[in-house]
């Protein structure tokens, strides 16, 4: 029986000027689609905080509130459903908190990112501490839903098991650059594969006149297909998924072998 949701990926500037222009864009754009479910990039309403080596306590406090006061423009992509990500202080822990909002349900925290890089321009352990490692499929507008944060994407056991745990959607929201989109395409393929899921991602994006954010949002079928990739020309797609394939796939090769 099929099981249709209208999904949007996209890929927003991080200079905030311009990140206010793709906003307004991209509520235009999921209003005249249609779209049922919205993926944002990593911490998406803020600059980013992990360049710097140095953790600065003012900085994370500041993206803290920047993406608190973010949390109510979400209604501007109602009705659809909005998965990203965002910097938490939970319980004296700095935690990268992934999330899901919609007008019914509200807010709801889904996971916290596990597997931190700790390298140029990618400082995030020295900003923010690693999740518990919890990975648990959860319920989401009638879709079943497994995040894999930015890096998590590379734990392909995860993906594996999220597929075995009846994912149909794998969701990346991420931060990452120019020189590596098509690597994180490669993985976004695997994880898909693996796992017999839908694989979305989001990223940030800058101008080709300068930034390190690389863009290469993307919808990937259970089978490694790319259906869809966005780029600065079209930094925002949106199409029609059936998520009774990933039911399907899950019975099918390499998955049944992978029991």
């Amino acid at each position: 029986m099929s099981r249709p949701l209208r999904v949007t990926v996209c890929e927003l500037r991080d200079d905030r000027a311009l990140f206010e222009r793709d906003w307004n864009r991209l509520a235009a754009h999921a209003r005249d689609h249609r779209s049922g479910l919205i993926l944002l990039p990593e911490m998406p309403f803020s600059t980013w905080l992990a360049s710097s080596p140095a953790f600065v306590p003012a900085s994370w406090q500041t993206a803290v509130r920047a993406h608190e006061e973010w949390l109510p423009k979400l209604a501007a992509l109602a009705p659809a459903t909005v998965i990203a990500s965002r910097p938490v202080t939970r319980e004296g822990r700095r935690l990268n908190e992934g999330f899901a909002w919609n007008a019914e349900g509200g807010y709801r925290a889904l996971h916290d990112k596990s597997f931190l890089p700790n390298e140029d321009g990618y400082w995030e352990a020295k900003w923010y501490q690693p999740g518990d490692r919890v990975f648990d499929v959860v319920r989401v507008s009638d879709a079943a839903i497994g995040m894999l944060i930015c890096t998590e994407l590379w734990a392909l056991d995860r993906a594996r098991e999220y597929g075995k745990a009846g994912a149909d959607i794998i969701a990346t929201p991420r931060a990452t650059g120019r020189p590596t989109v098509n690597k994180w395409i490669v993985g976004g393929r695997a994880a898909a594969i693996v796992s017999g899921a839908f694989s979305l991602s989001s990223n940030w994006t800058a101008d080709a006149s300068g930034g390190d954010f690389g863009g290469g949002g993307w919808v990937i079928d259970p089978d490694g297909q790319v259906l869809a990739q966005t780029s600065l020309d079209v930094p925002f797609q949106t199409l029609s998924i059936d998520l009774a394939h990933a039911e399907i796939a899950k019975r099918t090769y390499p998955r049944y072998a992978l029991e």
